[in-house]
């Protein structure tokens, strides 16, 4: 283990000038959900219950961005490091043409079709007419956080990750006092409710474009070439989709399947206090799984230019001691995890909701499932999303992410929840059979040194 963390002074620098930022960027954009969650609460459980519902297919659409952002982040670290500054823009062209085109198209099939395609998540109909109108507002707002967190990724890619932090913490801001405002109808503004809340976020996401757009105007610390933003060139666009096309599918399949599981849960017994229990416990472990991804972007960033710059021996070194520190960070997020549960969660923060016994009872029992995988998918987030990704190796990790999701987790929930009508627990275990043998996967590729992969190119044109 002392071997494993021998490493210079200058290396441990660079990653904690990686991670904090990007700590504190995921607790910024997870504290507005917690916040978003908590004010919806308060005016019901069916409303706190209809929240999952509208997300499942704009969180498909979301993790599709994500996949975009993976995508340009491997080869904008990479060209980073090589020290070829204007093929930046070029990716960064390609990604917004990609995002932009993908994103607003659902967007639009959302708003004229919300019952349609929210139906298709719940039968709890109910439900899917409180979702409807939040959907339709909140879907233009995934168009416009494309765009942003597109901007976020290249600057973070290229070692600046504090312009997400800065921005985010700005629209969070703004964010929170017109969920205030709009959802409970205070300064003499409409009592909106959910709609509010919707309301809210599309103009957060508004002020963060129109923030990034004068970033750009006036950034020094690299310079935006428009002319090769809107026209990238073909090179670059193979390219992008040789080394982007696996993170793509990967991020679509993941999302869809990722999304089953609300789904099953809508079609289980006592669906609405399931639904409820479920959105609080998502949001909570989005917060209790910053450090490990933080570490898991890191992680690509440094080996992305390790790689570029040719020295792939110190990338491997640099890989066995990430692994090690996501290993650490998992269990100590899950210790506190667990900490918080019992002397802050249950007795002071479930109150909040208006939560019913048996709703705050299952999401005590999802947390408590997920406290025991972090260990585990803090490790396969550093050596997969960060060192996989890092060093090219995508199609490989699309195999192993997407393959143990559709082959292991979706078949074992399934059957739990609606076929042999179990409790949560047993449908929410399937999560740790998957994060088992996927994490096992992905170590035995980092071992194989097959997952080095320079992805950038000595001419252009």
């Amino acid at each position: 283990m002392t071997t494993i963390f021998k490493q210079p002074k200058k290396f441990y620098r660079n990653v904690a000038a990686l991670m904090i930022p990007m700590v504190l960027q995921n607790i910024i954009t997870h504290t507005v959900g917690l916040t978003d969650t908590l004010m919806v609460g308060m005016i019901g459980e069916r409303y706190l219950a209809a929240m999952p519902i509208a997300m499942v297919p704009l969180f498909i659409v979301l993790i599709f961005s994500f996949g975009v952002q993976s995508g340009t982040s491997i080869l904008v670290a990479q060209y980073w490091g090589k020290g070829n500054v204007p093929v930046i823009s070029r990716v960064m062209g390609v990604g917004l043409y990609i995002v932009i085109t993908v994103t607003l198209a659902c967007a639009l099939v959302m708003y004229f079709f919300p019952h349609n395609i929210l139906g298709l998540v719940t039968s709890e109909t109910h439900l899917v007419d409180i979702a409807a109108p939040y959907a339709r507002i909140v879907a233009f707002s995934m168009v416009l956080s494309a765009i942003s967190m597109l901007y976020f990724a290249v600057h973070r890619s290229t070692e600046n990750p504090r312009l997400g932090v800065i921005v985010l913490s700005i629209s969070a801001c703004f964010s929170i006092f017109w969920n205030w405002v709009l959802i409970f109808g205070n300064l003499g503004f409409p009592e909106l409710g959910i709609q509010g809340a919707a309301i809210s976020t599309l103009s957060a996401r508004t002020l963060e474009v129109i923030i990034c757009i004068f970033h750009a105007a006036f950034n020094k610390r690299f310079r935006i070439k428009l002319g090769l933003i809107f026209r990238p060139g073909i090179i670059i666009f193979k390219d992008f989709m040789k080394y982007s096309l696996p993170v793509l599918l990967n991020e679509a399949l993941w999302g869809i399947g990722a999304m089953m599981l609300p789904v099953i849960f809508g079609h289980m017994i006592g669906a609405q206090t399931i639904l409820a229990a479920y959105n609080i416990s998502s949001n909570l472990e989005r917060f209790f799984g910053v450090a490990m991804f933080a570490c898991g972007g890191a992680s690509a960033v440094i080996i992305g230019r390790e790689i570029g710059a040719g020295r792939k021996a110190q990338a491997e070194s640099y890989v066995k001691t990430l692994t090690a520190m996501g290993l650490l960070l998992g269990v100590g997020s899950a210790a506190l995890l667990m900490l918080l549960r019992f002397t802050i969660l249950e007795p002071i923060i479930f109150p909040l909701y208006n939560l019913s016994a048996a709703a705050s009872g299952a999401a005590t029992t999802m947390l408590t499932i997920y406290a025991i995988l972090l260990p585990l998918r803090a490790m396969g987030i550093t050596m997969g999303l960060g060192a996989m990704r890092g060093g090219g190796d995508v199609k490989a990790l699309m195999i192993i992410d997407v393959g143990t999701l559709y082959i292991v987790m979706l078949p074992l929930a399934a059957s739990a929840g609606l076929i042999f009508r179990l409790d949560i627990g047993f449908v929410y275990g399937a999560l740790l059979i998957e994060e088992i043998i996927k994490t096992s996967l992905i170590f035995r590729r980092i071992r194989s040194r097959k997952w080095v992969h320079d992805v950038t190119r000595e001419q252009i044109e």
